[in-house]
């Protein structure tokens, strides 16, 4: 028997990329969704297509910056499935340029969306998982939620916010019905970086020499990182590491937690000039 079966689960961010690889994925294990996105278009396409699969589906246009947006979703779910099991808040955003070249404004975007609509998500939704024998809440993170690299200083804020609040999370919740996992994928093949936001300052040479970087450096499928994620809550792990790269670049934080990028950075760059070279 599929472990999730019948169970209830809400995935934020779910008209692309990873979100719609979990929504697929724990559509196949058997679960109830409930589906929110900003995207509508993406959203109706991702809904309707796990409908035709068999799959019951609901699905709510959510700006997940808006917190009462993310509560008006949680009363949704109870009304409509009495209950919720699992909790992915996905949904993220990037932001390219060094802190000199993004604005305060470009900042709080990123944000609101990458830490508060996941703080958002775990404050409407955590009474009603409470209710549950057993229930989950994962929480996306990222790579740069273990490092940071030069560029990101505001996306890596954002993601050692989510990690930090959610260790944070899991140690009030232990001994409780309620498990917290935090997500740190590493390079995704998915459109997070052409689609993010850039700096005023950042030129258009950059943000394409930028994103063909990102692309040479994504070796896994969003399908690849779904499974690893289901995989990875169904036994347990609190932190949950998404890719060869993710576990190499964690471990050498651990060695080194200080001088990590003398190490990653050329690595990096050797392994982004290697492809491009072999693309050529």
């Amino acid at each position: 028997m599929r472990q999730l079966e019948e169970s209830v689960a809400v995935v934020t961010g779910a008209a692309t990329g990873i979100g719609r690889a979990l929504a697929a994925r724990l559509a196949a294990e058997g679960a109830r969704l409930c589906l929110a996105d900003i995207n509508e278009a993406g959203l109706d396409e991702v809904a309707r297509s796990l409908k035709d699969g068999g799959a019951e589906v609901l699905s709510r246009v959510v700006d997940v910056a808006d917190a009462r947006q993310v509560e008006a979703l949680a009363h949704a779910v109870s009304g409509h499935y009495g209950r919720a099991d699992l909790l992915f808040n996905n949904a993220g955003v990037t932001l390219l340029g060094d802190f000199e070249e993004v604005s305060l404004a470009d900042i709080e975007w990123l944000m609101s969306i990458n830490f508060w609509g996941v703080v958002y998500g775990v404050k409407h939704f955590l009474p009603i998982l409470k209710q549950r024998k057993k229930a989950y809440i994962v929480n996306m993170s990222s790579v740069f939620g273990i490092v940071a690299p030069p560029g990101q200083a505001a996306y890596c804020a954002s993601k050692f916010a989510v990690r930090g609040f959610t260790e944070a999370l899991r140690h009030e919740l232990e001994g409780t019905c309620v498990q917290v996992s935090t997500v740190h994928p590493g390079g995704i093949k998915t459109g997070i970086a052409t689609s993010g936001r850039v700096g005023a300052n950042v030129s258009p040479e950059r943000r394409e020499q930028d994103c063909a970087k990102f692309g040479r450096l994504a070796a896994t499928t969003p399908e690849r990182a779904a499974e690893r994620i289901i995989r990875g809550v169904l036994r347990g792990e609190t932190r949950i590491l998404v890719g060869r790269d993710a576990s190499q670049v964690e471990l050498i934080q651990r060695l080194l937690p200080v001088r990590y990028w003398r190490l990653i950075g050329p690595i990096i760059e050797r392994r982004t000039k290697r492809k491009n070279d072999d693309s050529s």
